[in-house]
């Protein structure tokens, strides 16, 4: 269907003013739908809303590509609209545990995706690096508190980081070590993100 017909469908069966310029910039990435146009668009191209978003990376998208009103989400989750939509419009979930299993619940998202789009990336970073230069068992209950990980996954993979690092940390630290000390342990905390997905697996 041409963007013209797409943006007549739009005008004609939901009262939307959508030029046929927006339709192209939609296609193309430049521009996002509101909730409401791409409600209309799934309908004018008879399709549902999941299928018109290539990869959903926010909070709104991946709600949107459920087929899920803010407010229904909302009360899923065990919060009010209002405080819910604040959220997702800044990008950083404040919900509790129980709040965040059962976003995750109801969207169907891994851990990976669920730290992605509740804006949690740098928390996990600050706490995984604290887990590999210091004590790691302290920081489970935190790193938990962020992703619905069960702990008998999780203490392995902080514990991985937390040897892995000292590993490197000695080897620059020994006699017969080049001059670049400590450079090691940092590209490895630079990493730390990546190094704690492979520690957890699949």
């Amino acid at each position: 269907m041409a963007p013209g017909h797409v943006a007549y469908g739009l005008r004609a069966q939901y009262g939307l003013a959508v030029t046929p310029e927006t339709v192209v910039a939609w296609e193309r990435g430049r521009l996002g739908p509101s909730a409401q146009e791409l409600t209309a668009l799934a309908g004018v191209l008879w399709c549902a809303p999941g299928e018109l978003i290539a990869d959903a990376t926010t909070l709104r998208e991946h709600r949107m590509s459920r087929g899920l009103a803010a407010d229904e989400l909302a009360r899923r989750v065990g919060l009010d609209a209002v405080g819910y939509l604040r959220m997702e419009e800044s990008g950083r979930w404040r919900g509790n545990e129980r709040q965040t299993a059962a976003l995750a619940e109801t969207l169907g998202l891994g851990p990976r995706e669920l730290l992605q789009v509740t804006g949690r990336d740098d928390e996990l970073a600050a706490l995984l690096r604290d887990a590999a230069t210091t004590r790691w068992q302290a920081y489970v209950r935190p790193v938990v508190k962020l992703l619905p990980l069960p702990k008998r996954v999780l203490e392995p993979a902080l514990q991985r980081l937390h040897t892995d690092y000292h590993a490197k940390m000695v080897a620059t630290s020994s006699w017969g070590a080049s001059g670049d000390s400590g450079d090691a342990g940092r590209e490895y905390l630079d990493g730390i993100v990546a190094h704690f997905w492979d520690a957890v697996g699949p």
